[in-house]
C-alpha cells in the first residue's frame, strides 16, 4: 500500500492548530523547504493492505484514552505495571541507569525479560472495556545491548566507522537484535546517524564519522540487522524495531554543545546531516527519534517543516516520530507535562520518563478540546501499530525471551573481536610493532585491566560510570587478550598500572585513554587529552627514560590532541572504545610464533585527527582543512610510515577543559580554587588511596567558617534536568556538636547528618535538584562546593566532582 496522504480534512484541522502553534514559535526560525530534500519511501511491506486494515478496525474500538497512551511513553523507573490499568501507555523504556523491577541497575538478561514481561501481562489483560495492545520496550542497545549483564559489547560507532565494513555493520546489528530479544526488549534506540562536525561534542563516538558518505553506508545496513529485511523480520525470528536517530542535525551544533543550536544552512542540513536517513527509510526503519537540538532557532520536537513536511511527507516515512528524554519540554511554551505543540508538529510518541503521567492528562485534554486535532491523534496511533503489527508483537509467541545461549554467545563475541581487529587505527610504529610473541611484556595504565574503561559511555549505566570487571562476566580486558595470546607462545605478559617492575621487559603496552561519558557530561572545550593532569604522559615519559620500547593503546571517544603522548610512544594505536573484547587489541599487536603478523591493521581515520588542541572543527573539504593526519590516514605493517617529532604547544588553556571536576588527588583543579578568607583550616592527609590525596578541614572550638571551592560560572541546568548530583568522598575525623551546612550555589541544604558521627571514608551524592530546591540558580553557579560549621568539626575530603551514579544520594528535602 502506498503511504498514507494528509486528507484535505486534516490538512485544515493542522492548519487550524498551526495557526495557534506559530504565537508559540521563535520569529527567528527557519522553514524548511521539502522540494529541497530527497523524494523516498518506506517499503510498501510498512504498509500492506491487510495490516491498514487491521489496524483501521483496532482503531475504531479503541478509547481516547487508549489512543493517546499509545503516545506517550514512560521509563520503568517511575511506573509499574500496575499503572497501565489506568494510564494505557503504548510503550515503556529502560534509561542508561533504570533497573528491572525489583533488581540492581546490573542484572542479567532473565531480570529484564521478567520485567518486560510483567507490563506485557497487564497491558494484554482481557478485561471489560480495555483493547488489549502488545507493548514496545525500547533500549539504548547502541553498541550491542549494552544495559544487559553478560551482553556483547561491540565498539562504539567510531571505532565501526574505522573499519569501513558495511556487511560487518549488518552483523552487529543482527547480533544485537538477537540478545536485546532474548532479553524481552523488542526496540532499540539505534542507529545514531548524526555526522559529528564539531569533536568538542560528547556523543561524537556515536557518530561512525565526520563524513557523511561512511554514514549513509551503514545506515541502510545496521537497519537491515536489527530489523531484517523489510517486511520479513519479526520479533518471532529474533529481530527488534530500530530508531534511526536523532533527527536532525545534532552532530552539528554550534560548539558542539549537546542539544544546542545547529545554524547550517537548509543545504547542509541535507547533504550533511541528513545523510543517513535515506538509506534507512529505504531499508524499512520503524521509527525516527527527534532530536533534542535546534535547527535555525526551532527546537527539532516543535518543528513540523521538518517533521512532518519533510520527514513523513516528503521523504514517505511511514513508521512514527518518537521523542527523546523529556525533549517535548524545551519547546518554548511547552513543559515536561503539558505539550500539544509536539504533537501538532508531528510527534507520535512522546518520551515523558517522569513526566508521563501529567502529560497523558493534559493530552488527553487537549484531544477532548480539539487542540490536537483528532485526525492527527489517529495518525500517530495508525503509525505506532503500524511498527506493532509489523514486528509481529500481535503474535503471542516470544521464542527467542530466555533463549539459552544468545546474550553474550561465542558466535556474537566473534564478531565483536573481529570489529575490533578491524576498528584500530595505527597511527605511529617506529619498527616496534608486531611485538614478539615469547617477548616478556610490561601492560601498564589505568585502563589495561579495566572493561568498563575500554567500553566507555552507555555500558550497564548512562555515563559507563561505576562498573568493575566482574559486572563483565563474559568480557575480556585488554591486558587479559594480551597474556593469553604471549602465554600460549611462551612469553609473559605482567600487569603493573604504574608502570614499575622488578624484571625489565622487553616492552610495553601502555593502555590510556578518557574516563567513559556520555552526551551532556561528554562535552569539552578543549581537544587536549588530560589538559592540566598529565597522568598517561608521565608514564610514558618514565618507560621512555629507562629505554623501554614503548606501544600506546589510546581509548578515546573522539580524537584529541595527544602530540606530547605520541613523541614519548614508539607505536601509538587509536583503539577508539573496542568493548568487552579486549582481545581483539592482542590479535593485532602480538605477532605469531614465527613473528609475522597475525592480522594487520586495517582501520582508517572516520574523523580527522587534530595538530592542535583548538582544531574543533576539523572536517575534510574544510577551506581551512590542516589535520595532523587526515580523513582515512592509518598506517599498516604492510604499508608503514613515520611520524616526525610533533610540537607539543596546545593552543588552549587547558583549565577550560574543567567543568565538572572540584577536588581530586589532593589538591583542586584549575580553574576552580580554594576561596581565602573566613574559611577552616586547611592541610593535607592521605586518601583513601592516595598519600596526601586529600585535604583536611578543621574547625576549632566556638569558630565559625566555611571553606569555599570558587571558579568561574557553570550553567548547570541540562545537568539539573538529566538529575547529575554533586558526589563528595569524605570521612569525619571529628564529628560535628552543631549544624553544618552545604551549598552549591546559592542554594544550602542542612548537611548535619552527614557530619555527626566519626567513621571511615564514604561517598555521597547530592542532587542538584536538591540545591535547586534550596535556592541555587543553577544557570549561574560560581561556587560549586561550600561547607559551613561551627567548631569542633574535623573532615577529611578525597574528592569532589559532578556524578551520575544516583546510588547514595542524599537530599534532607525529601520527605
Amino acid at each position: 500500500m502506498a503511504r498514507r496522504k494528509l486528507t484535505g480534512a486534516r490538512k485544515f484541522a493542522l492548519l487550524a492548530a498551526a495557526m495557534t502553534l506559530a504565537a508559540w514559535q521563535p520569529a527567528q526560525a527557519q522553514e524548511a523547504e521539502p522540494a529541497n530534500w530527497p523524494q523516498i519511501a518506506s517499503p510498501d511491506a510498512l504498509t500492506d493492505a491487510e495490516t491498514e486494515a487491521m489496524i483501521t478496525r483496532l482503531i475504531a474500538r479503541m478509547s481516547l484514552e487508549e489512543k493517546i497512551g499509545q503516545m506517550i511513553q514512560a521509563d520503568i523507573a517511575s511506573i509499574v505495571p500496575e499503572d497501565l490499568r489506568r494510564y494505557p501507555l503504548g510503550s515503556v523504556l529502560a534509561g542508561g541507569s533504570s533497573a528491572p523491577l525489583g533488581k540492581p541497575d546490573r542484572s542479567p538478561g532473565r531480570d529484564w525479560a521478567d520485567t518486560a514481561m510483567a507490563f506485557e501481562r497487564v497491558a494484554m489483560e482481557q478485561r471489560q472495556g480495555h483493547v488489549a495492545i502488545p507493548l514496545l520496550f525500547g533500549v539504548d542497545a547502541v553498541h550491542g545491548n549494552n544495559n544487559i549483564v553478560g551482553a556483547t559489547l561491540f565498539p562504539h560507532n567510531i571505532g565501526l566507522g574505522a573499519a569501513r565494513d558495511p556487511d560487518l555493520i549488518r552483523r552487529i546489528g543482527l547480533a544485537t537484535a538477537r540478545e536485546a530479544a532474548a532479553a524481552g526488549v523488542n526496540w532499540t534506540f539505534a542507529p545514531t546517524v548524526a555526522v559529528p562536525q564539531d569533536d568538542r561534542w560528547g556523543r561524537t563516538y556515536e557518530g561512525y564519522s565526520e563524513d557523511p558518505a561512511i554514514v549513509r553506508a551503514y545506515a541502510g545496513e545496521m537497519t537491515r540487522g536489527l530489523q531484517g529485511e523489510p517486511g520479513e523480520g519479526t520479533i518471532q525470528d529474533g529481530y527488534i524495531a530500530g530508531s534511526a536517530k536523532h533527527f536532525l542535525g545534532d552532530g552539528g551544533t554550534t560548539g558542539g554543545i549537546d542539544q544546542g543550536d545547529n545554524a547550517a544552512t537548509e543545504q547542509e542540513l541535507v547533504d550533511i546531516h541528513a545523510a543517513g536517513y535515506p538509506p534507512a527509510i529505504e531499508a524499512g526503519i520503524m521509527s525516527i527519534m527527534a532530536s533534542f537540538n535546534s535547527w535555525r532557532g526551532r527546537k527539532m520536537h516543535g518543528n513540523e517543516s521538518l517533521l512532518t513536511d519533510v520527514l513523513k511527507e516528503r521523504m514517505g516515512f511511514d513508521g512514527f516520530v518518537v521523542g527523546d528524554w523529556n525533549g517535548h519540554a524545551q519547546i518554548e511554551g511547552c513543559t515536561a507535562t503539558d505539550c500539544p505543540q509536539t504533537f501538532i508538529a508531528g510527534l507520535d510518541m512522546a518520551m515523558a520518563p517522569d513526566s508521563w503521567k501529567g502529560l497523558f492528562d493534559t493530552t488527553l485534554a487537549h484531544a477532548r478540546a480539539g487542540t490536537i486535532p483528532m485526525e492527527g491523534v489517529d495518525d500517530a496511533v495508525r503509525r505506532i501499530l503500524r511498527v506493532k503489527a509489523g514486528l509481529g508483537l500481535f503474535d503471542a509467541a516470544r521464542p527467542w525471551t530466555n533463549r539459552d545461549g544468545v546474550i553474550g554467545s561465542a558466535e556474537h563475541r566473534a564478531i565483536a573481536r573481529e570489529a575490533v581487529r578491524k576498528s584500530l587505527v595505527l597511527l605511529k610504529n617506529d619498527g616496534v610493532l608486531p611485538l614478539k610473541a615469547d617477548a616478556n611484556l610490561l601492560v601498564a595504565g589505568p585502563a589495561a585491566d579495566d572493561i568498563g574503561l575500554q567500553s566507555g559511555g552507555w555500558t550497564l549505566s548512562w555515563q559507563g560510570d561505576g562498573n568493575t570487571n566482574a559486572d563483565f562476566p563474559n568480557g575480556q580486558s585488554i591486558f587479559s587478550g594480551i597474556q593469553e595470546a604471549v602465554s600460549a607462545a611462551g612469553g609473559s605478559a605482567t600487569l603493573s598500572t604504574d608502570g614499575s617492575f622488578t624484571r625489565r621487559p622487553d616492552a610495553a603496552i601502555v593502555v590510556f585513554g578518557e574516563e567513559p561519558y556520555a552526551e551532556m557530561r561528554g562535552d569539552v572545550r578543549t581537544l587536549e587529552f588530560q589538559a592540566g593532569d598529565k597522568q598517561a604522559l608521565a608514564l610514558l615519559q618514565t618507560l621512555k627514560a629507562q629505554g623501554i620500547p614503548t606501544v600506546s593503546v589510546f581509548l578515546s571517544g573522539r580524537p584529541l590532541w595527544v602530540n606530547p603522548e605520541l613523541n614519548r610512544s614508539d607505536a601509538f594505536v587509536a583503539a577508539w572504545l573496542p568493548g568487552s573484547e579486549g582481545g581483539g587489541i592482542a590479535d593485532v599487536l602480538i605477532a605469531d610464533a614465527e613473528g609475522a603478523p597475525r592480522h594487520d591493521f586495517t582501520g582508517r581515520l572516520s574523523f580527522s585527527w587534530p595538530k592542535t588542541a583548538g582544531q574543533f572543527t576539523l572536517n575534510a573539504g574544510d577551506a581551512d582543512y590542516d589535520p595532523l593526519f587526515p580523513l582515512g590516514y592509518g598506517l599498516s605493517y604492510a604499508s608503514p610510515g613515520s611520524v616526525p617529532q610533533l610540537a607539543e604547544v596546545a593552543g588552549v588553556d587547558a583549565s577550560l577543559a574543567n567543568t565538572s571536576l572540584f577536588f581530586a588527588r589532593g589538591r583542586v583543579p584549575a580553574p576552580f580554587a580554594w576561596e581565602e578568607g573566613s574559611a577552616a583550616a586547611r592541610s593535607p592527609v592521605d586518601g583513601p588511596q592516595t598519600q596526601e590525596g586529600a585535604v583536611r578541614l578543621s574547625w576549632p572550638a566556638g569558630t565559625e567558617a566555611t571553606a569555599r571551592i570558587a571558579g568561574p560560572d557553570l550553567d548547570l541546568t541540562r545537568e539539573t534536568n538529566a538529575k547529575v548530583l554533586l558526589q563528595i568522598e569524605y570521612r569525619v575525623a571529628q564529628p560535628a556538636s552543631g549544624p553544618v551546612t552545604m551549598s552549591l550555589g546559592s542554594g544550602t541544604i542542612d548537611a548535619s547528618a552527614l557530619f555527626g558521627a566519626a567513621g571511615e571514608w564514604r561517598t555521597v551524592r547530592v542532587p542538584l535538584e536538591c540545591f535547586a530546591a534550596a535556592g541555587t540558580d543553577v544557570a549561574s553557579v560560581s561556587s560549586p562546593f561550600a561547607l559551613t560549621a561551627s567548631g569542633p568539626l574535623i573532615v577529611d575530603i578525597a574528592d569532589l566532582r559532578l556524578a551520575t551514579d544516583p546510588e547514595g544520594a542524599f537530599c534532607p528535602l525529601e520527605p
